[in-house]
């Protein structure tokens, strides 16, 4: 169900995608110069302008933590492609197609915040290799002013979580806490050694970048409102065309789902935000605006960009179910409730799969809150959203029976 094809798909009005060049010469041909503004903060007041939110899943507006970061002493500035969401394929497709893109925002960030310190913090793969050819490039031409040190990832689904980030930035254990996730991302806490650091996903920087080549008032000629700009979303699943869309935030949930093209039977649900994410019927969404603000009155957000589709041919009960069992194995040792929760509800939730056993809600509302991040909290609000969702199909299967083949 998660497959995603390797298609990266620009859509009319994409900004990111449609100026994609690889290599530096490509890039500077498309941009000229690294629009430095020549001092600490002198950027902020148009990030604030253009209304950039970020695009790593907490949304917080960019210019807020720039700003905060600013104030401190010596800080540190971390971009973040750790990509550890397994339906997602954004920040991969956009340092292959444009990474320099990328590492200018990272570098008019360093310059705004006045950092002494710049990570990048990416995926092992594809995507470490290409930033570092990227990097060898700029230093080559000598077009940075700030050296950026890449760390590769961990291999897990918590891989980008801040506190992760954080930790392995610095050497120090990877151990999520609540008290930093349940807050957002970092907006002047200690980083390394116990130095303001700014993390920030590498969308948007990208989005930042532009802003500085193109002004707000460009910026906010697509989007809302609220949430002006275009965004990356990877659909996969029940879909004629996989892959990454840059949309329009507030584009309507049809409209992207028609960008996709339908496959042999119509998507019956969706999994929007990823595995922390939440199921919706594809008609509660058909007519939504995907934004931060749309999908708020149905409980869902954007999260990391992700949106899964399924048929009716496939057993939304049984999906949730595997997915579970993935983020059950995902889990961190030192946690307690998250180490006895999340097997119980894999459990339940393959006992449901097969009708056997009775549905979740319980268990879930139990776990949800007590885990030492926000993982556990992620598990039960995707599996309470697929009790709802598949609600029919709950009752068939106490009874004995399922509307999907096999």
């Amino acid at each position: 169900m998660i497959a995603m094809g390797e298609r990266a798909v620009t859509t009319r009005g994409a900004r990111l995608l449609s100026v994609a060049a690889s290599d530096l010469d490509g890039h500077i041909a498309r941009v000229r110069a690294l629009p430095w503004r020549g001092g600490v903060g002198r950027l902020i007041g148009d990030v604030q302008a253009a209304g950039l939110t970020g695009r790593g899943g907490a949304g917080e507006p960019t210019w807020r933590k720039l700003a905060t970061v600013a104030t401190t002493e010596r800080p540190v500035v971390v971009a973040n492609a750790a990509e550890s969401e397994p339906a997602s394929a954004k920040d991969v497709t956009l340092l292959s197609r444009c990474p320099h893109l990328v590492l200018d925002g990272l570098q008019l960030a360093v310059e705004t915040v006045g950092a002494t310190a710049v990570y990048l913090y990416v995926r092992p793969g594809p995507a470490a290799r290409i930033a570092r050819a990227a990097l060898a490039e700029r230093a080559a031409r000598r077009w940075d002013l700030f050296p950026v040190r890449v760390v590769e990832a961990e291999e897990s689904f918590a891989a980008g979580e801040e506190a992760t980030v954080l930790a392995r930035t610095t050497g120090r254990r990877t151990r999520p806490t609540r008290s930093v996730l349940r807050r957002g991302r970092t907006m002047g806490r200690p980083g390394p050694p116990d130095r303001a650091t700014l993390v920030q996903n590498v969308e948007t920087l990208a989005h930042l970048a532009q802003i500085a080549y193109h002004g707000p008032a460009w910026f906010r000629r697509l989007g809302t409102a609220a949430e002006p700009g275009t965004f990356l979303m990877t659909v996969s699943g029940m879909v004629a065309r996989p892959g990454v869309y840059e949309v329009p935030v507030g584009i309507a949930g049809s409209a992207l789902l028609d960008l996709a093209g339908p496959a042999d039977d119509p998507v019956a649900a969706v999994l929007l935000g990823g595995f922390h994410g939440t199921w919706l019927p594809t008609a509660t969404i058909a007519g939504r605006p995907l934004s931060r603000a749309g999908l708020e009155p149905l409980g869902a957000r954007p999260g990391a960009g992700v949106l899964v589709a399924a048929s009716a041919a496939q057993c939304g009960l049984a999906e949730t179910a595997a997915i579970v069992h993935y983020l059950a194995a995902q889990r961190r040792p030192h946690c307690g409730p998250c180490r006895a929760g999340l097997p119980e509800i894999a459990a339940r939730m393959t006992e449901l799969a097969h009708g056997r056993g009775p549905d979740s809600h319980r268990l879930a509302g139990l776990v949800a809150g007590h885990g030492a991040c926000r993982h556990l909290d992620g598990a039960a609000n995707l599996v309470r959203s697929a009790l709802d969702t598949f609600a029919t199909e709950v009752r068939r299967h106490h009874g004995g029976e399922c509307s999907c083949p096999g």
